[in-house]
């Protein structure tokens, strides 16, 4: 029996490969697994939790949106949509709002750390918003959700939130209590100039990370100046995490061939990160150039995007306006 499978990401813009390895790329493997059901989603109403420019919200979307496209989510296939099209995110965001307890949002580290030390400005919006998060995968019934080790505990309260509803309710099952989808492998990939900071869009240096619509020349100079180490590389996972900007350019590799950290490491044992780097640059142009090239030919039809994300929504109102249809029935609105 396949799975249903609900995932989102933000539409910040400037996606990198850490987003291709640790998220997208296995959205494309899910979508592609026999009978899985699956639901991607722009999920425009969280990147509102801090002020967004509205032009530059409106072009990430279709931006991210390119991305999944070019990267192979297929809309025949799989849902694509964004989040503000289908008013019942919000209305269930609402009803579960209700149903979640301070205490267990207070628990929320990604807060206090997004927060920082001036928690009182925060919007409240980032305060609430593992409640949305909530409500999106709650809405399709999803039997699992691919989530990095820092939504984890986002997806534990989605859990709670669905079992205190049916019970509070006596709606037995009503709600299907969510799988974690954890990547073991190669889920957190890191800047190239620092390897104990995962790589991220807000890094001030554009050379920290590979960006989606990089060109092979850019892929190229990246790689060649990414963070390194002296001692040669070794034939063994011995020691691997003292040499972090090792572990991950072996990281980056082993996903973008498909295998192992340790077939990797037997094919470098006793060489030169030269060799490393040459092989890397290589594969992360064959892989990244196709994708590159595919945004930029979509993003050229703005049409083109708008429409998959309609019809999308179509699809997409029709599982969850039903779902909160039977929400307020189960109510009493």
């Amino acid at each position: 029996m396949g799975k249903k499978i609900f995932s989102g990401v933000q539409p910040t813009g400037n996606l990198h490969l850490g987003n291709y390895i640790g998220a997208i790329k296995n959205f494309v493997s899910l979508q592609n697994e026999k009978d899985n059901n699956c639901v991607f989603c722009v999920v425009d109403l969280h990147a509102v939790t801090v002020k967004q420019d509205p032009k530059i919200l409106k072009n990430s979307i279709r931006e991210t949106t390119a991305a999944f496209l070019a990267s192979g989510i297929d809309p025949d296939k799989s849902i694509i949509f964004n989040q503000s099209l289908v008013p019942a995110h919000s209305e269930a965001s609402w009803i579960l709002g209700c149903i979640a307890r301070m205490g267990w949002l207070n628990r929320m580290t990604q807060f206090k750390e997004k927060a920082g030390k001036d928690k009182e400005k925060a919007s409240v919006g980032l305060y609430i918003y593992p409640v949305l998060m909530a409500a999106d995968i709650l809405l399709y019934d999803a039997s699992h959700v691919p989530v990095g080790e820092d939504q984890k505990q986002h997806l534990e309260l989605s859990r709670d939130i669905a079992q205190k509803f049916n019970i509070d309710y006596e709606a037995h099952e009503f709600f299907k209590v969510p799988e974690p989808l954890i990547q073991k492998n190669f889920s957190r990939i890191m800047s190239l100039k620092d390897g104990m900071k995962k790589m991220s869009k807000s890094d001030p240096s554009d050379l920290s990370r590979i960006n989606l619509t990089d060109t092979n020349d850019e892929i190229a100079i990246k790689i060649k100046k990414a963070k390194t180490d002296n001692e040669i590389l070794p034939a063994s996972e011995k020691n691997l995490k003292e040499r972090p900007e090792l572990e991950n350019l072996l990281g980056i590799y082993s996903s973008l061939k498909n295998q192992s950290l340790k077939i990797s490491i037997s094919e470098f044992g006793g060489k030169n990160f030269s060799d490393l780097k040459k092989k890397l640059t290589d594969l992360a142009i064959e892989k990244i150039s196709p994708i590159s090239s595919e945004i930029k030919k979509i993003q050229s039809d703005n049409t083109y995007i708008d429409n998959i994300l309609l019809k999308g929504a179509e699809k997409a109102n029709k599982i969850a306006g039903k779902k909160v249809y039977e929400m307020k029935k189960i109510i009493g609105f």
